[in-house]
């Protein structure tokens, strides 16, 4: 840094606005490694996907298709279910994915 002023009052201003300059990056990097370290604690400490799914339609009341855990095709308003419960929506009717077909993993034939 050849570049800097020869007298006393300027580098004691460069000095201080370096200073605050620094401070201002050690917060940042503070803000971005306890984001960091949130988001690795929320994926280690993730509950684990449900087995079954069963999809609600639009008005949240009537169910309108049976997924296996984990399908892509789920949409937000579905909601993990047991086993028995899968395989009695599938029985009465109500729609397996065409995606992920639960009913053959269930064991019903279509």
């Amino acid at each position: 840094m050849n570049d800097l002023p020869p007298d006393l009052p300027r580098l004691r201003t460069l000095e201080t606005w370096l200073a605050m300059s620094l401070e201002v990056v050690r917060r940042k990097i503070a803000d971005v490694e306890r984001r960091e370290a949130e988001q690795q604690y929320g994926q280690e400490h993730r509950p684990p996907l449900p087995d079954w799914l069963i999809e609600m339609g639009l008005g949240g009341r009537d169910p309108v298709y049976v997924h296996v855990g984990g399908c892509h095709m789920a949409g937000k308003r579905s909601r993990g279910v047991e086993r028995d419960q899968a395989l009695r929506a599938v029985t009465e009717g109500i729609d397996a994915c065409p995606h992920c077909r639960p009913d053959t993993e269930l064991g019903v034939l279509d």
